[in-house]
């Protein structure tokens, strides 16, 4: 059996001859006693050396064996357990890469999981408005025609209404979207981010002139406490858009009346741009998820169809803002002297070096 491997085959014809030889020259040199000594003294190294040998080959064979399974999908192979030294190194390196490709394969099926949860909430948050639109636009279509254009004031004032409703609509769905293609390009890596001088109040300034009308229509009073000399290196562009969608957040979690409050401090680790709001604050258990893609925690509550709360979006985009640009952002409730919540904080940091 033994010679049904080619290898041994050879191993075993090498060491035959090797006795032979030492046999012959023994015979030559001091006689056939000694030349009987010196062939059976090889045999014997010979059937040790082929014992080690096939016992080589069978880790060998255990091992491919376990490759094989692993190969066709088994996740629980050890390859350890090899008793020479040499083999004992690959094994254990061998096994090294099979829990590296098991982990890797945890991680795959968590990503599709997490890339289904993600597309049913996608579609979820895009079917709400599109079908409320739909149902909108049917109910004033019929509303014009029964009436054959002649609307009294309290109509035409509904249908007003409605259509500043479905307009809302559609601006959060083109949010929504626009949101979800950012996201994709950073995740993708495809977004370039410059390194340049960023003054703070600048970034603070490009950020609020673009909710201007939403504050206004939320009836939300938006401050900046400016702090001249506040920079950091970093992209203008991007930092104002992530510190956009937190001051977005805030005014959609302040009541009307309210005061949404932003400014800028540095030191010498870091320049920090605060952002503090007059709302109910954050849920101590939605905490340590509320930069997380789609969580939206309690605010889902408040949902309806024609006014859908916040999709969780916003603040895992500024999140991915400000984290490729190597900087941080944090969230907490801020609190008066007693204790008492008084609205969500929250901190974008950019550091003037990273270590």
């Amino acid at each position: 059996m033994a010679l049904r491997n080619p290898g041994e085959g050879r191993q075993v014809a090498w060491q035959l001859a090797l006795s032979a030889a030492l046999a012959l020259a023994a015979l030559a040199l001091s006689g056939p006693v000694a030349a009987l000594w010196a062939l059976a003294a090889g045999l014997a190294a010979s059937l040790i050396a082929l014992a080690a040998s096939r016992a080589r080959y069978r880790a060998i064979a255990r091992m491919s064996e376990r490759l094989d399974a692993v190969l066709h999908g088994s996740r629980q192979p050890s390859l350890a357990g090899a008793d020479e030294g040499e083999l004992a190194i690959l094994a254990s390196e061998l096994d090294k890469v099979v829990s590296r490709l098991n982990l890797t394969a945890e991680a795959l099926e968590r990503e599709s999981a997490r890339l289904s949860d993600a597309l049913a909430d996608i579609s979820h948050q895009l079917k709400t408005p599109l079908t409320s639109l739909s149902l909108m636009c049917e109910l004033v279509r019929k509303r014009v025609v029964a009436r054959g254009g002649a609307l009294t004031q309290e109509e035409a004032d509904e249908i007003a209404a409605r259509l500043r409703t479905m307009q809302r609509l559609q601006e959060r769905v083109q949010w929504l979207v626009a949101s979800l293609l950012k996201l994709a390009r950073i995740d993708a890596g495809v977004v370039r981010f410059a390194r340049v001088r960023v003054e703070a109040d600048r970034v603070i300034e490009r950020a609020a002139s673009t909710l201007d009308v939403a504050f206004d229509l939320a009836g939300v009073e938006l401050t900046h406490v400016p702090a001249s000399g506040a920079g950091f290196f970093g992209d203008p562009s991007w930092s104002a858009e992530a510190l956009a969608n937190v001051l977005k957040n805030c005014m959609e979690h302040t009541p009307s009346g309210g005061r949404v409050r932003v400014w800028a401090t540095a030191d010498a680790l870091a320049c920090r741009i605060h952002v503090q709001d007059t709302g109910p604050g954050i849920a101590e258990e939605d905490l340590p998820h509320v930069f997380e893609r789609f969580y939206r925690g309690r605010q889902g509550e408040e949902a309806s169809p024609t006014d859908p709360a916040g999709v969780g979006i916003g603040l895992s985009l500024a999140r991915s803002l400000v984290t490729a640009q190597g900087g941080t952002i944090e969230a907490r409730n801020a609190r008066d002297a007693s204790g008492r919540v008084t609205g969500a904080r929250f901190d974008l940091i950019f550091f003037h070096a990273v270590v």
